[in-house]
């Protein structure tokens, strides 16, 4: 099984407000930069967008290490978040439904073809990797958006 690295970041000015997401793919030597830009979202929107569409390019069941800065995407893979929401039908623990159910979904459905581990990282701090998807998110808000 191919083994990829991706680092994932999302932006959003104001929140909500216009939003952007960036994410590197790495196989062995190869890079891929991929962004994206949404008109109205919501910064934790960006932060699972960001990993849904990197894991979307690949192109057979691979090995994943997914990093990025967000405690809220890492958070729900590795202290059971998400199997408790789906556990009570996507109501947490405050009686409120989960927001971004789409997103979460499309995340485990993606996580059911590949083997991903993830990891939380500082945010802008010495990752050169993070610190570029930094700037491929808040570069697709700075291209795209227009105050009027």
């Amino acid at each position: 099984m191919k083994e990829v690295t991706i680092y994932t970041d999302g932006a959003c000015s104001g929140n909500p407000g216009p939003g952007g997401w960036g994410a590197i793919l790495m196989f062995r030597d190869q890079k891929l930069e991929l962004s994206g830009y949404e008109a109205h979202t919501t910064n934790n929107r960006m932060e699972l967008l960001a990993p849904i569409q990197a894991l979307s390019r690949l192109k057979e069941p691979c090995a994943v290490k997914v990093y990025s800065d967000s405690a809220y995407l890492v958070n729900a893979f590795k202290q059971h978040w998400l199997d408790n929401w789906q556990r009570r039908s996507w109501i947490k623990s405050d009686k409120k439904p989960v927001e971004n159910q789409d997103l979460w979904k499309e995340l485990l459905r993606l996580c059911d073809i590949h083997q991903v581990q993830w990891f939380k990282v500082k945010g802008h701090a010495d990752n050169p990797y993070n610190n570029r998807c930094d700037e491929l998110a808040t570069g697709e808000i700075k291209r795209n958006y227009i105050k009027l």
